[in-house]
């Protein structure tokens, strides 16, 4: 059965009363045609329930935006999702196209600082989020009493004589859901090991994150990453308003997990809209991704906070190698990494989502 307008409908039902599915859900192709953005290929995704979200091809299959309801779910940075063309390697230039979105993959052949490893110079974050999408597949059907909508598409990370790492990303939602699924597989086709650091850069904003707005976690072990957060330790998990001046802080939560790995985490704020209440929960298998991430960067216009589960730091790659953490897969070996992410439209949703994890 699917749940739509306060009722449940059987796939009969539904069929009888449209003449196309996508009258109520489905995946939409576009390309974006205005200024740095021109030439970006994206899917829309709509399930029925209000709950909307863009795919971006040419951009690693990150989803750009997403809403619920018509209220954004993530911080959009002033940059746009410019193209792949302008990618900027060297440093920092990573930032140039870091558009924010809901999910912004980072690496593979680096996450977080820029360094020099093993004789190469790795800029921030890596190359991953810059990847275009080929031999995509759309799919839009019935699955049971279910309807799925389900992209999937190949990427390569590259090089002529070195690393050959392919990736494959499917994104899936369902009629009537409002959340979102990604299942990664990596897979080394080189003909040596070759590091894989892979973080899932998840950037709620505003009016998920607002003053009173609160990160809900598991019990777990908090670190601040260096001196900028340790005044914030006591505080990490509550947020304000934008303040001018602010200096970002990241913190590293080693969680507890569930008995199969389940780990999750949420961003809510119950006093959205009188107290009907916003959120996002994100839902990962720690054994995949055993590191979590807080990004607080709560300044005037850029005010946003990361959710970012990973299998590495955020020190980078040479960081990782020199304290013997640095994830290496063999020839012909795979990696899979999965995200869900659900948006929370109620008080009742974001009391079910704290239950969850707290049980963990």
């Amino acid at each position: 059965m699917v749940r739509l307008f306060g009722r449940d409908y059987g796939k009969d039902e539904l069929l009888a009363r449209v003449g196309d599915m996508a009258q109520l859900a489905g995946i939409t192709s576009i390309e974006l045609a205005d200024g740095p953005e021109r030439g970006v290929r994206a899917l829309l995704f709509r399930t029925g329930s209000g709950f909307a979200f863009t795919v971006l091809l040419d951009r690693g299959m990150d989803v750009y935006s997403a809403e619920l309801n018509g209220a954004s779910l993530n911080w959009k940075s002033p940059t746009g999702a410019v193209n792949r063309l302008y990618y900027e390697a060297e440093g920092t230039g990573w930032q140039r196209g870091f558009f924010g979105g809901l999910v912004v993959t980072c690496g593979f052949n680096n996450v977080g600082n820029p360094n020099v490893d093993g004789g190469q110079t790795l800029g921030l974050h890596g190359i991953a989020s810059y990847l275009p999408a080929s031999r995509v597949c759309v799919e839009t059907q019935w699955e049971g009493e279910d309807y799925v909508l389900r992209a999937r598409g190949t990427m390569r990370q590259a090089r002529a004589i070195g690393e050959n790492l392919v990736w494959t990303r499917t994104v899936t939602a369902k009629l009537g859901e409002s959340w979102l699924s990604i299942a990664d597989v990596v897979e080394n086709q080189s003909t040596a090991p070759t590091p894989l650091q892979f973080l899932y850069h998840c950037n709620p904003g505003f009016p998920v994150l607002d003053e009173g707005s609160r990160l809900v976690l598991p019990s777990s072990k908090v670190t601040p990453r260096d001196q900028d957060a340790e005044p914030g330790l006591a505080t990490y998990a509550e947020y304000a308003g934008p303040r001018p001046g602010w200096v970002p802080q990241v913190f590293h939560h080693d969680l507890r997990g569930g008995p199969e790995g389940q780990a999750a985490a949420a961003l809510v704020n119950p006093g959205f809209a009188g107290g009907r209440g916003l959120g996002l929960c994100f839902r990962w298998n720690k054994r995949e991704l055993p590191h979590l991430w807080q990004w607080k960067m709560t300044g005037v216009g850029a005010y946003v906070t990361g959710v970012e589960p990973a299998n590495c730091s955020v020190h980078g790659r040479a960081y990782d190698r020199a304290h013997g953490m640095l994830n290496v897969v063999q020839q012909g070996e795979s990696r899979s990494f999965h995200l869900q992410i659900e948006a929370l439209g109620s008080a009742a949703a974001i009391a079910a989502a704290e239950k969850e994890i707290k049980g963990l």
